[in-house]
């Protein structure tokens, strides 16, 4: 289960940490500034198109900005990796 702190938390965490104004963020992701606010309260949650966006803006996994992973790093899908996951 997703925890909306978690995600509160990391997306407020990362926007602070690059000096980065919650207008800004709303701007890139095509958002309202109130609501880059409620996400960081803990009181909404993106659809999956915006979380997406959030954690290509700050360069961060999806699972990182869930809490699902504590490393933030993107991890590209190996080259030869044919999986049907």
């Amino acid at each position: 289960m997703i925890e909306k702190k978690f995600f509160a938390e990391r997306l407020q965490k990362l926007r602070i940490e690059k000096g980065i104004m919650a207008k800004d963020v709303a701007d890139q992701i095509k958002v309202t500034k109130p609501a880059i606010s409620i996400y960081e309260a803990g009181k909404g949650f993106p659809t999956v198109e915006k979380l997406a966006a959030l954690a290509d803006y700050f360069r961060v996994s999806v699972d990182y900005l869930i809490g699902r992973s504590d490393d933030p790093t993107l991890h590209s899908p190996r080259k030869n990796d044919t999986s049907d996951c």
